[in-house]
C-alpha cells in the first residue's frame, strides 16, 4: 500500500535540499588554470600559415585565407600530461582541430608543427573528436565505430571538448559523450594550438572558427581523471589507417618470433633475445659481437624498401640496424655482412671515435663508411628514437627522428670508393645485392626494439 506521506516527505526533503543549496551541481573544485585571458593573445604565438587570429567579445576568432598552409595559434607553454576544456563554435564548411604535445623543430619539415590532434569536422564525416597525428602519421583513432559521438557534434553551435592526456593515453569527450580512447607512445610533451586549416582555391575566404572558455589542470592530474567505456585503441606493433594504404608492413608483430630466424639458424634463438610488452630485446652479454643469441634477420629478402624501426639505447650500448644482408657471407665470428645504420651511445662507447672514415661509426652513420650529421637529433638514454631507411633505385636515406641525417648511392663510384677504404673491402660487391635480409644486431648490449614496419617499393616510380 503506498504510504500517504511519502509525496510530503520527498517534497519537504526536496525544499530543505533547495533551501540549502544541495539540489544544485556540485561546486568544482578543481585546480583550472585559463589558458585565454578573455582580452588578449597573451601566451600564444602563430606558427605555420597567415591565417588571422583575433580577440572579439572575450573568444578567440580565427579566420580562413587563401594561399597560406594551415595555421597554428599556439601557446608559449608546453604540456605533459593534463585536461583540457574548451568550448568551440565552427562554420560547417570548415576543417580544423585542436594541437595536443605537439612540437615544431626546424630539422622535422622545416619546422612544421606536428603532432597529435582532436579533429574538429562539421563535414558528413563526423569524425569530432576522433584523433590525427598531424604531419606524421595521419589518423589514430577515428569514429568509425562510435556513432554517439559522431551525432554528439552540434553544427553551427557551441561545442564543448574535454581532452585528457595523462602518460601514453589520450581520451575526448564531445558535448559529456565519450568520444576517442588512444594508447600511444610516440609523444609525451608538447604545445597545445588552436587550428586554422588551409583551404582551396574555391572556398570561401574569411570562414571562422571561434574558441572560449579555454582552461587546463596540470595539477594532480589523475585525481580529476574520468572512466571512458570506450575501448581503448592501442597503437603500439599495428599499422595506421594510412600506413595500410600506403603499402605498409609489420615486420614483427610484437607478440611472437614469426617472420624471423638467427642469421645462423633456421630458427629463432634459444637464448639471448627477449620479447616482453611489446618490445623485443636483445640481452646485455658483455658486449661482444654475435656471441650469445646472435643477430636475427627476416625471413623474407627485401629490394628497394622503406623501413621503420623504433629503438631505445642504455648506456653505452651498441647495436644495429643491416639492409641487403646475405647471410651466407661471413660464417665464421661476427656479425653477418650487410649495410647498417649504425646503433650506438655516442657519448660513452669507443666505437663512436674508431672507424676508417672520421664518426663514420656514430648513431646513425653508414657503419664504417659515412657519418651521419653531427646536428642530428637524438634523444636521451632510455628514451626511444625512430631509425627510418629509405632505399629506392639506388638511392639511400638515413632518418633519424625525422631529419634526414645521410644520403648515397649504391653501386657509385664514391660508394665503391669508400668500401675500398673501409673494414669490407675484403667482401666484393659489398652492400650491391639486388636483395637481401633485414637484420637487427646483437652487439652483446641491451637495446630493445618495438614499431618495426616495412614498405616494399617494388622500383615503382612514385
Amino acid at each position: 500500500m503506498k504510504n500517504p506521506f511519502f509525496g510530503v516527505k520527498t517534497a519537504l526533503v526536496c525544499l530543505g535540499l533547495s533551501i540549502f543549496g544541495c539540489s544544485e551541481n556540485p561546486k568544482d573544485n578543481a585546480p583550472w588554470v585559463d589558458l585565454f585571458d578573455g582580452t588578449s593573445l597573451e601566451g600564444w604565438t602563430q606558427k605555420g600559415g597567415s591565417a588571422l587570429y583575433e580577440v572579439r567579445d572575450g573568444t578567440i576568432v580565427g579566420s580562413t585565407v587563401h594561399d597560406t598552409p594551415n595555421s597554428f595559434l599556439t601557446s608559449n607553454k608546453m604540456y605533459s600530461d593534463f585536461i583540457l576544456e574548451l568550448e568551440f563554435m565552427v562554420d560547417s564548411s570548415m576543417n580544423s582541430g585542436i594541437q595536443i604535445r605537439s612540437n615544431s623543430y626546424p630539422h622535422y619539415r622545416n619546422g612544421r608543427v606536428h603532432g597529435y590532434q582532436v579533429e574538429i569536422d562539421p563535414s558528413d564525416r563526423a569524425w569530432s573528436g576522433g584523433i590525427y597525428d598531424e604531419s606524421r602519421r595521419g589518423w589514430l583513432n577515428p569514429l568509425t565505430d562510435n556513432p554517439e559521438a559522431q551525432n554528439a557534434f552540434k553544427q553551427n553551435d557551441w561545442n564543448h571538448y574535454r581532452i585528457e592526456a595523462i602518460g601514453d593515453t589520450i581520451k575526448t569527450w564531445v558535448n559529456t559523450i565519450p568520444a576517442s580512447h588512444l594508447v600511444d607512445e610516440k609523444t609525451n610533451n608538447g604545445f597545445i594550438c588552436l587550428q586554422v586549416h588551409s583551404i582551396g582555391p574555391k572556398k570561401k575566404e574569411g570562414t571562422e572558427i571561434i574558441w572560449k572558455n579555454i582552461k587546463i589542470i596540470t595539477d594532480s592530474v589523475s585525481k580529476y581523471s574520468k572512466k571512458s567505456p570506450i575501448s581503448p585503441i592501442i597503437t603500439k606493433n599495428k599499422l595506421t589507417i594510412d600506413e595500410k594504404k600506403k603499402g605498409w608492413k609489420l615486420l614483427w608483430d610484437g607478440k611472437t618470433t614469426d617472420g624471423w630466424r638467427g642469421a645462423r639458424l633456421d630458427e629463432f634463438p634459444g637464448q639471448g633475445w627477449e620479447i616482453k610488452d611489446g618490445e623485443l630485446t636483445v640481452l646485455s652479454s658483455g658486449g661482444e659481437e654475435s656471441a650469445a643469441g646472435g643477430d636475427i634477420v627476416t625471413k623474407e629478402l627485401y629490394g628497394d624498401f622503406e623501413l621503420k624501426v623504433d629503438f631505445k639505447l642504455t648506456e653505452g650500448a651498441n647495436s644495429g640496424i643491416k639492409y641487403y644482408v646475405d647471410t651466407d657471407i661471413n660464417k665464421g665470428p661476427g656479425s653477418s655482412i650487410g649495410l647498417e645504420y649504425q646503433i650506438l651511445d655516442d657519448q660513452r662507447h669507443p666505437d663512436a671515435k674508431l672507424g676508417n672514415h672520421d664518426g663514420s661509426r656514430t648513431v646513425a652513420s653508414l657503419y664504417d663508411l659515412i657519418q651521419a650529421d653531427i646536428n642530428k637529433p637524438i634523444n636521451p638514454i632510455g628514451d626511444w628514437n625512430t631509425a627510418h631507411i629509405i632505399s629506392k633505385d639506388n638511392h639511400v636515406e638515413h632518418w633519424l627522428n625525422g631529419a634526414k641525417v645521410l644520403e648515397y648511392e649504391r653501386k657509385s663510384e664514391d660508394y665503391r670508393k669508400l668500401v675500398s677504404e673501409s673494414k669490407y673491402v675484403k667482401w666484393p660487391n659489398f652492400g650491391e645485392s639486388e636483395k637481401g635480409h633485414i637484420l637487427l644486431q646483437d652487439h652483446g648490449d641491451h637495446v630493445s626494439f618495438k614499431n618495426v614496419k616495412i614498405r616494399p617499393i617494388n622500383n615503382i616510380k612514385e
